[in-house]
């Protein structure tokens, strides 16, 4: 499988919390981006000649800053250069402002087929902490908008672990996220990253054992709403997983465009320097080494609940990939059982494995790591 991202860095305003590339919005800095984007798909259309491309991913950043106008011409750009499946999973990141029914119908007859956006609270005291423009009323008037444009697929972010929250705000989240009727929910715990607004104001988190209640208690809360967990931080209805994050979570190969992102193709990684000017200058992507071992697809696939299986480290690594796949195993039963489910043919960690996953892959996987 492929996948395609592209990074969007325009965004009205950071986020305290945000660590990913942003600047200010500009209408010309947006039309010299799109054409640098479109420049930089034209390369690799020979090179994935006879490839076809499963998902395309929008991120950013806010991407439907850009205007439905200018997405759809990056997205036909990309139809143009590569193949792209007609089942393609094609997703959209969008800010519950500045978005309209219009916005939704221009993209959706784009070809855009997914969206996720940040609901991140329905607690207007937190979302105020998290420095987020919108209501909750916003964004159950956002989901009807992209709802009655024709999408059907749709997934909200939620934040965990803030500052003086608790079990009872957390359902309270879930529980109006669920009840918009969405197909999917990811559910983050906050990081004060370093270089953020948070890290500068020394904004202290929730001790581990307050976390790790939450953690636990939006698992089973989310369950009870009919949505499984099938990764660390995200949850769907049946069927509606984003296939996207799993092409990564698998250790698949994707393709990255636009400054800040990265891309893992060929069994080598590289990525494109989180300075605008330079990819506005056709400024090549930088290389970032080797990629795609064995260390590294059981550390990605230990991240979903399916877990790393045998038969998939045998099509990986043929031969080898047994002996190291019955190492990892091996190491597993000096782990305490209450956080790893293991059978002959898999390894997976449990929702109390998730929350100590770090420790656990050292165990586990060694100089591998």
């Amino acid at each position: 499988m492929l996948g395609l991202y592209v990074h969007v860095p325009f965004c009205h305003g950071k986020c305290p919390y945000c660590d990913f590339y942003s600047l200010p919005d500009s209408p010309s800095q947006m039309d010299a981006y799109v054409q640098a984007v479109i420049a930089s798909l034209s390369p690799w259309r020979e090179k994935l000649r006879g490839r076809e491309l499963a998902t395309v991913y929008f991120g950013g950043g806010t991407p439907n800053l850009l205007g439905g106008s200018r997405l759809a011409h990056i997205l036909q750009a990309v139809r143009e250069n590569f193949s792209l499946s007609p089942h393609a999973e094609i997703t959209l990141e969008a800010n519950p402002t500045h978005v309209d029914k219009a916005f939704f119908q221009e993209v959706r007859e784009a070809g855009f087929n997914r969206l996720s956006m940040g609901l991140q609270s329905a607690n207007v005291d937190e979302l105020r902490f998290l420095g987020r423009a919108h209501s909750p009323q916003d964004v159950a008037r956002t989901v009807e908008n992209a709802r009655s444009a024709g999408f059907d697929n749709i997934s909200l972010d939620l934040m965990l672990g803030l500052p003086g929250g608790s079990k009872e705000g957390l359902k309270r989240s879930i529980e109006f996220a669920a009840g918009l009727s969405v197909e999917h929910i990811s559910s983050y715990i906050l990081k004060v990253e370093p270089g953020t607004s948070f890290a500068f104001k020394g904004v202290e988190l929730p001790s581990e054992d307050e976390v790790s209640d939450q953690y636990l208690f939006a698992v089973e809360e989310l369950a009870s709403l009919g949505f499984t967990q099938y990764e660390i931080s995200n949850f769907s209805r049946l069927g509606r997983e984003s296939r996207h994050n799993l092409l990564y979570w698998r250790g698949e190969e994707y393709l990255g465009f636009g400054p800040g992102a990265h891309s893992f193709y060929g069994g080598r990684r590289f990525y494109y320097p989180r300075n605008l000017e330079g990819f506005l200058e056709g400024n090549p992507p930088v290389e970032d080494g080797p990629g795609g071992d064995f260390g590294e697809f059981a550390m990605l696939n230990l991240r979903l609940t399916r877990g790393l299986r045998w038969e998939d480290c045998l099509a990986r690594f043929g031969p080898q990939g047994d002996a190291l796949f019955q190492e990892v195993l091996g190491n597993a039963k000096k782990c305490p059982s209450s956080l790893l489910r293991r059978g002959e043919d898999f390894l997976a960690f449990t929702s109390e494995g998730f929350l100590v996953s770090n420790a656990l892959l050292v165990r586990l996987l060694g100089e591998e790591l």
